[in-house]
């Protein structure tokens, strides 16, 4: 997995509330769509119109926003079902952090296996972010800083936000669920040849015939 320690580009607004993961990858290209293209697809009842062709409205369609590493979002986003299809497409876009009041749980930490970082901050905050990435058009810039637990603002505004340490961690250092356990591989162990000297009844129980 990608480490994610520090991020700088364009932040896309796209205010509207309860944007579930069907939104994000409709249900007819999980079997088909492989995480190489699942971008392609991803967002499709907003991002394009009934004939194919993209929907202008759609902020990341427009110029200054086709290239968005953060999107600033409405509330409960990403809820729905559990698929994390939803992650991989929205990665597959380049973007690589979601900021918005609340999530769906299972999207929130399906990020996390991801190297998505999803950052919780409270309404009037995010209603402050969406003004102004809207204002600068995808001309200005905004930072994060993992390590630092930062955001700020082109206008300069530093924002700190929630992140437990071992999620903190395993963005920085590029690790899911099996990564950070695999750092364990050593203690594991020499904790079963210490405890097999101690209890080696237990791991004769396999043997006996």
């Amino acid at each position: 997995m990608e480490k994610l320690q520090q991020l700088k580009g364009v932040a896309a607004p796209l205010p509207r509330a309860n944007i579930d993961t069907d939104i994000i990858t409709p249900m007819k290209y999980l079997t088909s769509a492989t995480p190489d293209n699942l971008h392609d697809h991803t967002f499709e009842p907003l991002r394009f119109m009934a004939d194919g062709s993209e929907n202008p409205d759609f902020i990341l369609n427009k110029p200054g926003y086709r290239d968005s590493v953060i999107l600033i979002a409405g509330r409960n986003f990403g809820c729905g079902s559990s698929r994390e299809t939803a992650v991989w497409g929205i990665k597959g876009m380049g973007i690589r952090c979601v900021i918005a009041e609340s999530f769906g749980d299972i999207f929130f930490n399906n990020c996390f296996q991801n190297s998505v970082l999803p950052i919780r901050l409270p309404a009037e905050v995010v209603a402050d972010l969406m003004a102004e990435a809207g204002d600068d058009q995808g001309n200005t810039q905004f930072q994060v800083d993992v390590a630092a637990r930062t955001l700020t603002t082109p206008s300069g505004r530093s924002i700190t936000f929630d992140l437990t340490p071992d999620r903190q961690t395993a963005l920085l250092e590029g690790l899911d669920d099996i990564g950070q356990t695999m750092k364990e591989d050593a203690e594991t162990a020499a904790f079963q040849d210490k405890d097999r000297t101690a209890r080696p009844w237990i791991y004769e129980l396999g043997t006996i015939d």
